[in-house]
């Protein structure tokens, strides 16, 4: 494994986002730690996903990209998370900008719950509205995560706050997940729900095309109308 300065020096690395993803990759922490002391500005400096899709990312972002293609385990990318907050990273990715993803709502959306909870320790904002218009609440809901679910909100994410773009609720997003997403099992999908209706989801709460929860659910889909009728 190449060692911090060897990558530093290495023409086929063309700038410091890419060395620092290639340490990233590589799960060199000392090199990560080196790199960062020397340079503190690429604690907040964007990572490309790759040579091909330049497209950047804050480092805490691109962590959470690690851990949903399998490049490192969740232990491993908070072992590099806690590096870069050590060095001065932004626990929100910088600026709260609308519609876009703070390192939460990746991780929210990316299932690496580990790195979800992780960031919530170190103060990430709960409400942010990051792509559609989904706080970290509706992806995780999207997504199946009730770990996640769970944590935020125990932290007081809002309940019933609707997203930008379809005007709908992490309940919702929970429910619409299951039936349409196929991401996560299903009764990771229930657990969902209910840890969301005994926080107090309001069930009747229509989306911009004025339907409910209950609008989205066929006849054999006998569980999740029970589940939903609970508290009403």
């Amino acid at each position: 494994m190449l060692s911090c300065p060897d990558i530093i020096n290495c023409a086929s690395y063309k700038s410091s986002d890419m060395q620092i993803k290639s340490l990233i990759d590589n799960k060199d922490y000392q090199g990560i730690q080196q790199a960062l002391s020397d340079h503190p500005a690429l604690a907040n400096e964007g990572i490309p996903y790759d040579e091909v899709n330049t497209t950047k990312a804050h480092p805490l972002h691109r962590l959470c990209d690690g851990v949903f293609s399998k490049k490192y385990t969740e232990e491993e990318s908070i072992k590099m998370a806690k590096l870069f907050l050590e060095h001065g990273a932004n626990i929100n990715g910088g600026e709260l900008i609308l519609k876009q993803d703070t390192p939460l709502i990746a991780a929210a959306s990316l299932f690496a719950d580990g790195l979800a909870i992780f960031y919530l320790d170190n103060g990430a904002a709960l409400g942010h509205a990051g792509c559609h218009g989904g706080t970290a609440l509706h992806w995780a809901a999207w997504c199946g995560r009730n770990k996640v679910v769970a944590r935020l909100v125990q932290e007081g994410a809002e309940i019933n706050k609707l997203c930008i773009d379809f005007k709908a609720t992490p309940l919702f997003w929970a429910v619409h997940g299951l039936k349409n997403g196929h991401i996560t099992e299903g009764q990771d999908y229930i657990a969902c729900v209910r840890t969301l209706i005994e926080a107090g989801a309001d069930k009747t709460i229509p989306n911009i095309d004025g339907n409910t929860p209950f609008d989205l659910l066929a006849r054999e889909d006998e569980e999740l109308r029970e589940l939903l009728k609970t508290f009403q």
